[in-house]
């Protein structure tokens, strides 16, 4: 039976309540005298919303968690059938042959093809059927307990509003939850596996170490702490992010913003913001793409044409440069937003005292707009030493300290996907170290985040 029949049978008995309870609101309001006033305290509408709400949510509530947990059951009841005494006491292949037979079993797949597999189709058919029938029987029950619960409680003098009222209050209330709490998920997941990973290596060897060369294959030893030195991943997020980004980014996203606001005409702005605006929509694959077949040998052939020999094809500047190129958007739109919130009263004053168009952009609007374009360079920064694709296609692997933009380079995003998609077991410090590097990176963007919105609050101008 598919998990999305329970619920759906949920919403329809929370359409019979809607139905049912409105209904009996009306009733109570055509049974008032003639010429006096309905004596209900909640319209119809709200009277229904509550009941369908007790019909709805403990069966949603029920099917949601049964959903969880009757796989195993199935799994459990299958697996004590005689049929399933010739499996593999554990591995691999006894997971294979469990899992064919539940797909089969479910019409996920067509049939079985292992006869170990075949013979649990059966079985496990009729733990699928058996606890399914036990699930939509006690979302039935659920529902219809609830929603005749509900029912019953309705009278014209019911505050069923205020009870709705409560209702979504308490659901908004969740809905903003979501946030804090997946933060706090985060937060917990890469700190308990950054503790794991300081039991064999010091924070002062991580953060302080001058050398990159974890092996997920070696055995710990103990000088262990040698190979995990995180200060040229450091250097190289810091270098193509935070620098050769920058350079690109903070020029050219300002310069688009003064001119869109100050010198383009109204046409000219209406076409040419969405268009720039675009760039922030282009999947970061395809910016890696761009980097590795177009920026990358450019680059590599400009330097060896100026007599840089050791030039790669895979450099931070070829990553940097791209990188700054993503990040003009954000860059642009907020130094746009910023400059357009500067009142016309402080330009036109400018200009009345005869300075130039360009010394009031100098003088006047830049200045005014100076947090809001500062906070959106220290946000396009963060969003930079984030990014993954473009350094893994375009900035090479090598863990190399040096300030030789046309060198390959690595950063702390690309060692993170390098040690989780690797072979080694997620016991061992190269893979833990994996969580180490995010959880620095966490706090580094998290800080970035929080001096933006400290420098919007302490320098913002108010203007009337």
């Amino acid at each position: 039976m598919s998990p999305a029949i329970p619920l759906l049978l949920a919403f329809g008995l929370g359409l019979i309540a809607w139905l049912a309870a409105r209904s009996k609101a009306w009733a109570f309001k055509r049974a008032a005298p003639p010429g006096t006033r309905a004596p209900l305290h909640s319209l119809p509408n709200y009277h229904g919303w509550y009941v369908a709400l007790w019909a709805v949510v403990p069966a949603m509530a029920f099917a949601a968690v049964w959903a969880g947990i009757s796989p195993n059951l199935i799994v459990t009841q299958a697996l004590s059938d005689p049929a399933a005494a010739s499996l593999p006491a554990f591995g691999v292949e006894r997971d294979a042959i469990i899992a064919e037979a539940y797909s089969a079993a479910s019409g996920s797949a067509a049939a079985a093809f292992n006869p170990a597999a075949g013979a649990l189709v059966e079985p496990f058919a009729q733990a699928i059927r058996t606890y399914g029938s036990i699930g939509l029987a006690i979302t039935l029950v659920l529902g219809f307990a609830g929603g005749a619960y509900a029912f019953l409680k309705l009278r014209p003098d019911f505050t069923a509003r205020t009870r709705v009222e409560r209702a979504v209050m308490f659901g908004l209330l969740l809905a903003s939850l979501v946030a804090i709490l997946t933060t706090f998920g985060i937060v917990a997941s890469l700190l308990f596996e950054t503790i794991r990973f300081f039991g064999f290596v010091t924070p002062a060897e991580f953060l302080f170490g001058t050398h990159w060369g974890p092996d997920p294959m070696a055995t710990p030893g103990a000088n262990l702490g040698q190979d995990y030195g995180a200060i040229p991943l450091f250097w190289g997020t810091i270098f193509i992010g935070a620098i050769i980004a920058m350079i690109v980014a903070i020029p050219l996203g300002l310069m688009s913003a003064i001119y869109l606001t100050q010198y383009a005409s109204a046409n000219v702005r209406k076409w040419m913001k969405p268009l720039l605006e675009i760039l922030a929509g282009v999947p970061t694959v395809v910016y890696g793409y761009f980097a590795a077949l177009t920026v990358a040998p450019l680059v590599r052939d400009a330097a060896q044409g100026i007599g840089i020999a050791s030039a790669s094809s895979e450099s931070a500047m070829a990553a940097g440069l791209v990188m700054g190129i993503m990040i003009i958007p954000f860059v642009s739109s907020m130094a746009d937003d910023s400059i357009a919130a500067v009142p016309q009263a402080m330009r036109d004053g400018s200009l009345a005292m005869g300075a130039t168009t360009s010394e009031t952009i100098k003088k006047v609007l830049i200045p005014a707009a100076l947090p809001g374009i500062v906070a959106g360079v220290m946000l396009a920064v963060s969003r930079a030493i984030g990014e993954t694709m473009i350094v893994v296609m375009a900035a090479g692997a090598t863990a190399r300290l040096t300030a030789n933009p046309f060198e390959t380079m690595t950063t702390v995003t690309f060692q993170i996907v390098a040690m989780l998609t690797g072979e080694g077991s997620f016991d061992h410090p190269a893979t833990l170290s994996a969580f180490a590097l995010g959880f620095v990176l966490f706090c580094v963007t998290l800080a970035l985040n929080f001096i933006a919105l400290r420098v919007v609050k302490r320098f913002r101008e108010a203007y009337e």
